[in-house]
């Protein structure tokens, strides 16, 4: 259809109800494809209008999912004071054949769920399979997310879960035992999420200084952490003590610390492209503390929004508009 584009409003996405196991194996074969170098993704330009606040525009291709299009994101953490989402945008996807956009979608739905999902496919190569504790650290989206991708592929049973809001724990601890039916522990100091966990997930907001609360000796041996939000949790000396320190995407990551991010982290392992197709081993011994920076990629939405796209036109869902 050249004439026309669907949208898909966030209702209709959520009402889709796709399954975060198919999204962890999109993003795995995205990896896949990546780590054999058969997609095209630049860096992420970006501006950054307010303090901490960034806007990025975010095009990938990738050609085993016959997948082309762009992510235009905000992140805006003191929209939270503002009772407004700290995420928000349009994924733009295309034809790759003609290049005429085939859907315009909210993008607040797939980025919470692609993130957690990215979380899922490094803890697969980098965590101990029978990793049951999970630390969470940031009760909100993300912390949300993350543990619901975990459980597809972990056997969960007990959940700290910390935020410097109150309120945002006290939600997060009944919506999430509600929901899966877990034992969720509000953690009183950070430490609780961290010390004695086998995965731990930083998922507060994304900080150019950061505030450095988790300190050396926190994390334990055999523990697997993904930091969400870049390293804004982590002291230096705390990511030293890590033995493969690993990441989504290394390009992406130097442009961020020419922009004064990462400053003083240690040198890369590996990135997960390279642990999917087993160019470097993922975890190697039971006691190697492991950890993943994954940035969220542009090939993270492109490879989720064609599962959204599909389903919306089996369902008949979203609205046609005119190009």
């Amino acid at each position: 259809m050249t004439d026309r584009f669907l949208y898909l409003s966030r209702a209709d996405i959520e009402g889709l109800g796709i399954a975060m196991l198919d999204i962890i194996l999109a993003l795995e074969k995205m990896f896949r494809e990546k780590g054999e170098g058969r997609v095209e993704m630049p860096p992420k330009p970006g501006i950054h209008p307010r303090p901490n606040s960034f806007i990025h525009a975010m095009p990938a291709y990738i050609p085993a999912l016959d997948a082309a299009g762009m992510k235009w994101v905000g992140g805006y953490p003191e929209n939270l004071k503002k009772n407004l989402p700290y995420i928000s945008g349009l994924i733009i996807l295309n034809d790759p054949e003609t290049g005429l956009p085939r859907a315009v979608m909210d993008c607040t739905w797939i980025t919470a769920q692609r993130t957690g999902a990215a979380t899922a496919v490094a803890a697969k190569y980098l965590a101990r399979p029978d990793s049951e504790a999970v630390g969470i650290l940031g009760c909100g989206v993300q912390g949300r997310s993350n543990l619901e991708a975990l459980r597809v592929l972990f056997p969960v049973k007990r959940v700290l879960a910390y935020d410097v809001d109150p309120e945002a724990q006290a939600r997060y601890v009944e919506e999430m035992e509600a929901k899966f039916g877990l034992e969720i522990i509000p953690a009183h100091e950070p430490r609780q999420a961290v010390a004695g966990c086998d995965i731990v997930v930083t998922a507060g907001p994304i900080l150019k200084t950061p505030h450095a609360t988790i300190k050396a000796g926190w994390l334990e041996k055999g523990a697997f952490a993904s930091l969400v939000d870049f390293d804004s949790y982590w002291d230096r000396a705390a990511l030293w003590e890590v033995d493969k320190f690993c990441t989504d995407d290394i390009p992406q990551l130097e442009y961020y610390q020419s922009l004064g991010y990462f400053l003083g982290i240690p040198p890369v392992y590996a990135e997960l492209g390279e642990l999917v197709t087993g160019r470097k081993p993922g975890r190697e011994r039971a006691d190697e503390r492991t950890l993943t920076c994954n940035l969220g990629l542009a090939l993270d939405d492109v490879a989720t929004a064609p599962l959204v796209y599909e389903l919306a036109l089996k369902r008949g869902a979203g609205t046609w508009l005119p190009v």
